[in-house]
């Protein structure tokens, strides 16, 4: 007897040979999102354990500054940021010590979580300074500072200004009215000197500064450009004592301002020096300088003719203090053997008068020397 054989489709599912691989599928679509739902919830575990650190920290430092005589308040103070940095805000900071205090608008000071030493602040006016009988307020449209710190002193520190305004009241004459247009500070310690000298590199450029005190005297208004580019030793142990305290050690140390270039532009009025300062038992600046100017043979003479004025009369002291003005501002530096004229005028520019060498300049016993003159009615008071 023969079976009937069922020929084409049947209705009849073949039993499958992976029974669990379905479901399976579908946990593995989910398994991405539950991992990165686990690192955001560490991540922000992580955060927020962190935040309590640096609050922990930040209120410690606070109180070892004011065991030791320096008072911060900062108020309103909150740390934010969250996610991926730390937001530290003040309302307004205020700094008291006693032989200074300041105050400013509000603070903010930022850092990344992944780079925790490298600190930008960003500070709103007014700024607010006294320190003995002179106070200084001073505004300003933006200005922001930055410090990359180390476990044992810092990589490189600067601080950025635009739009100051600001005076000085409590000085002979006052007030000091002041303005600049553009700052920038800039501070690092000296390659292969800071372990052995405490070497710290400075440099500083002032763009469209404005001193209606000094107008007078250099004989125009126009607004100054000053850089400035310095090698300060033994200021490594710098820390936050009194300024007469700070002084006075480094003095001690045997600490000097090796300026490598300053450069000071008022109008057709431009200066050149290099020299190297430091402090005198009395606590007034000392050293020498290397100047070369151009266009201040009208600043020179007078200060000539005004010190020559009682020994010769004043028609005598005038034509001595323009002939030794002429010469003051008038020698030219020899070119070196063997160097063509571009060099010897690399710093001279077309249509504007050359640059021309002084005598060295001194600062020696509280007075300014100019060659064999002393500068008149100028006297270097002591720093403290």
């Amino acid at each position: 007897m023969n079976r009937p054989t069922t020929v084409g489709t049947t209705n009849e599912t073949p039993p499958s040979g992976h029974p669990g691989r379905g479901p399976g599928l579908r946990l593995g679509l989910f398994a991405p999102f539950a991992l990165l739902l686990l690192l955001a919830l560490a991540w922000s575990a992580g955060w927020f354990w962190l935040r309590g650190k640096a609050e922990g920290e930040i209120g410690a430092w606070f109180a070892r500054e004011a065991q030791a005589g320096r008072q911060w308040t900062c108020k309103d103070r909150s740390l934010t940021g969250f996610p991926f940095r730390f937001e530290l805000r003040c309302t307004d900071l205020a700094f008291a010590r006693s032989d200074v205090r300041f105050t400013t608008g509000p603070v903010v000071a930022v850092a990344q979580v992944y780079q925790p030493r490298h600190v930008i602040l960003e500070a709103t006016g007014p700024f607010r300074v006294q320190q003995g009988g002179l106070e200084a307020n001073v505004t300003w449209s933006q200005l922001e500072a930055s410090v990359h710190a180390t476990s044992d002193g810092f990589q490189r520190a600067s601080v950025v200004a635009d739009g100051l305004k600001g005076a000085v009241t409590g000085a002979d004459p006052s007030p000091i009215d002041f303005t600049v247009g553009h700052l920038e500070l800039h501070a690092r310690p000296t390659p292969g000197r800071f372990a052995t000298d405490g070497a710290i590199d400075l440099s500083a450029r002032v763009l469209q500064a404005g001193l209606p005190l000094l107008d007078p005297v250099l004989g125009g208004t126009e607004p100054a450009d000053i850089a400035l580019d310095a090698t300060v030793t033994r200021a490594a142990a710098f820390r936050t004592r009194t300024l007469a305290q700070e002084l006075e050690r480094w003095r001690e140390a045997g600490g000097t301002v090796e300026i490598a270039s300053l450069a000071a532009e008022k109008g057709s009025r431009r200066l050149r020096a290099q020299g190297v300062l430091a402090l005198d038992d009395q606590h007034r600046p000392t050293g020498q300088l290397d100047v070369r100017t151009a266009g201040l043979e009208q600043v020179i003479a007078p200060l000539i003719s005004e010190q020559l004025g009682a020994r010769l009369g004043g028609d005598g002291a005038a034509l001595i203090g323009n002939i030794v003005g002429q010469f003051l501002g008038g020698r030219r530096k020899e070119p070196a053997p063997g160097a063509g004229p571009s060099q010897d005028r690399s710093q001279d520019r077309p249509g504007e008068p050359p640059l021309k060498v002084l005598p060295t300049v001194r600062l020696t016993g509280g007075r300014v020397v100019v060659g064999p003159f002393a500068v008149p009615n100028v006297r270097l008071q002591p720093l403290y």
